[in-house]
């Protein structure tokens, strides 16, 4: 018999950038949300750096409506944005309090597993987000699961000995690349994005008998 009063499980996911929680985890996310699971994304940055030729209000518009329908695509149940200027994260949550914010939301949501950046991705505003979500999930003395995902590394090569989970994404892929591609005015940076994506996924499956797979680290 279904406990109706059940709460659904609960999962997060912290990232830097408004497309890379769909690149990083789409299909596991996707995969979770179909399974009765609660999905929500906290986007640090509004990314209007991307097109600084044009004004900032507009593109903070464009990108949240594009995060909107991604979100929608993988079935989230809400993105948000904490409008952190891009390249001085660790600054700003700093000189913010902000990590009072983020144990806050983390103590509200109560989540199961928790999904964020590798600590070695080459982009520093991803390693600068691992950091302070371990600062912060330390200091809560979190006992859920949390784990990385990569984005600017071409295939993941480290720490092999390390715990890691594997999620088999050919159900929910098509849908991932659906929701990249709702990031329209990314156009340019998606042109070698997808490739690397289809790639990734591809050898991930192949490497864990399956189609197409997505690998994370476990941070603890």
């Amino acid at each position: 018999m279904v406990n109706k009063d059940k709460q659904p499980e609960v999962i997060l996911c912290f990232c830097a950038h408004n497309d890379d929680q769909v690149i990083g985890a789409g299909g596991t996310l996707m995969k979770y949300a179909n399974e009765g699971k609660e999905i929500y994304t906290y986007i640090f940055s509004y990314g209007e750096s991307s097109h600084p030729h044009l004004p900032s209000k507009l593109i903070i518009k464009t990108r949240v409506k594009e995060s909107q329908a991604a979100d929608k695509i993988i079935s989230g149940k809400g993105i948000y944005h904490f409008g952190l200027k891009e390249g001085n994260f660790i600054n700003e949550v700093e000189e913010r309090g902000f990590k009072d914010r983020l144990r806050k939301l983390i103590k509200e949501k109560k989540p199961s597993r928790i999904f964020t950046h590798s600590r070695d991705d080459p982009h520093p505003d991803h390693r600068a987000v691992n950091k302070v979500i371990k600062e912060v999930v330390d200091s809560l003395n979190y006992k859920g699961d949390i784990y990385s995902f990569d984005i600017w590394n071409p295939l993941t090569a480290r720490d092999r000995d390390k715990p890691y989970l594997v999620v088999d994404i050919t159900d929910t892929f098509a849908k991932k690349i659906e929701a990249i591609k709702a990031h329209k005015s990314q156009k340019v940076a998606l042109f070698s994005m997808i490739p690397a994506t289809y790639i990734r996924a591809f050898v991930n499956g192949l490497n864990n008998k399956c189609k197409y797979a997505e690998v994370f680290h476990k941070i603890n």
